[in-house]
C-alpha cells in the first residue's frame, strides 16, 4: 500500500461518508463503483467490501437515531427476518452468477434509486400500517438488493415508508439505518467463504474515514436544501449508471 493509495482510500471514505451523512443513502451504491473502478476489485470483492463499509457508516449513523427514539425496531425487524430469505438466498449463490449480470444489474438498480431521489415529498399525514402483503414483497426486495449488489435498500425503504404509509421522515430514516444494519451484517456474515479474497487494507481504511465524515455531513445536512441535495445525487447515480453500462457492455 503506497501512500497515493492510502490518500485515494481515505479520499474515497470522505465522499461515502458525505454521501451518507447528507443523502441518508447510497452508501454501497458510490461505495461499489469505487472499489470496481479505483481499486480493481472484481464484483463479488467490491459488494462485500462495500457491505461492511455500509456497515459500519450505518451502524454508527443509527446510534444517535436510537438514543432520540427516531426508529421503529418492531418493523425494522420484521423486514430484516422476512427479507433473510432473499438476502442469504442471493448472497450464498452471488458466486455463480455471471459477472456482467451483476453489473448490469446493478446498474438498473443504480436507475431505479435515482428516480426515487427525484419523488416529491408529501405532505404531513397521520400514519397507516402497512399491508401484510406489501410488508412481504419489501422485505423480499431489499433482502434480494443486500445479497445480489451489496446495497442496504434505504433508497427503496425510506420512500415507501413515508410517501405510501405516511411514516414521519425522521423515524423513515432512522428505521432505514436499523435495516441497513442488519441487512449488511446478515449479508456479510453469509458471504464469509468469500472474505479471504477481498483485499483488507482498503475497505478498512474507507469505513474508518466514511464514519467520520458521515457525522460531520449529518451536522450540515439540515442547514443544505435537501432538495438540491437528493436531485444532484439523482444525476450522479444516473451518470454512474450510465458510465457503468458502457464499460461492462464495451468488454
Amino acid at each position: 500500500m503506497t501512500l497515493s493509495t492510502v490518500a485515494l482510500a481515505l479520499v474515497s471514505g470522505a465522499f461515502i461518508g458525505s454521501v451518507l451523512g447528507l443523502v441518508g443513502a447510497g452508501g454501497a451504491m458510490v461505495s461499489v463503483p469505487i472499489f470496481l473502478y479505483l481499486f480493481d476489485f472484481e464484483p463479488t470483492q467490491a459488494t462485500t467490501a462495500a457491505l461492511a463499509v455500509v456497515f459500519a457508516a450505518a451502524f454508527s449513523g443509527l446510534v444517535p437515531k436510537w438514543k432520540i427514539k427516531d426508529v421503529l425496531p418492531k418493523e425494522a425487524l420484521t423486514i430484516w427476518a422476512i427479507g433473510l430469505i432473499t438476502n442469504i438466498g442471493f448472497s450464498l449463490y452471488i458466486n455463480k452468477l455471471s459477472k456482467n449480470l451483476v453489473l448490469i444489474g446493478f446498474s438498473l438498480v443504480l436507475v431505479v434509486a435515482g428516480l426515487s431521489m427525484l419523488m416529491s415529498p408529501v405532505t404531513e399525514k397521520s400514519e397507516k400500517r402497512m399491508s401484510n402483503f406489501s410488508l412481504v414483497l419489501l422485505s423480499l426486495v431489499i433482502g434480494s438488493l443486500t445479497g445480489l449488489f451489496g446495497i442496504g435498500g434505504g433508497f427503496l425503504a425510506i420512500p415507501i415508508l413515508v410517501l405510501f404509509y405516511h411514516t414521519p421522515q425522521n423515524k423513515a430514516a432512522g428505521t432505514s439505518l436499523l435495516i441497513i444494519t442488519l441487512n449488511c451484517a446478515t449479508a456479510f456474515l453469509a458471504r464469509a467463504h468469500s472474505w479471504n479474497e477481498v483485499d483488507w487494507q482498503y475497505p478498512i481504511l474507507i469505513a474508518i474515514a466514511a464514519v467520520i465524515v458521515a457525522r460531520f455531513a449529518a451536522h450540515f445536512a439540515p442547514k443544505l436544501p435537501s432538495k438540491v441535495l437528493k436531485i444532484s445525487f439523482a444525476y450522479l447515480l444516473f451518470a454512474i449508471a450510465i458510465f457503468n453500462l458502457w464499460h461492462t457492455i464495451s468488454k
